[in-house]
């Protein structure tokens, strides 16, 4: 599964069904940067278990506000449209797939 990229108009489609991770972030952030190579690994190796969708905080602000981000990365957990974890700043691969597994 490819990680998709997620604006203000498609967020609430994006994260309406199934496990999907959303990464609010910035072009100019430098942590951002680090953990998307993180995001890439456990989009190849969780595939159908988790859906990976970025949002551009820059680019969606409105979507960014309404989820309370005030520092990025913020890494939203969702469940069927419902948030069920938080991680905000930078997390190891091992962090992330601890937060995902406990939601499958």
């Amino acid at each position: 599964m490819a990680i998709t990229h997620a604006s203000d108009k498609s967020f609430s489609q994006e994260t309406s069904s199934g496990l999907v991770l959303a990464d609010f972030w910035a072009t100019w952030c430098g942590p951002c940067k680090m953990i998307a190579p993180v995001l890439e690994e456990i989009d190849s190796e969780m595939g159908e278990k988790v859906k990976i969708v970025k949002l551009d905080v820059d680019d969606n602000q409105e979507t960014a506000a309404k989820y309370g981000v005030m520092s990025i990365p913020t890494l939203i957990l969702f469940k069927d449209g419902e948030i069920v974890d938080k991680v905000v700043g930078y997390r190891p691969k091992e962090a992330l797939e601890e937060v995902i597994n406990n939601h499958l």
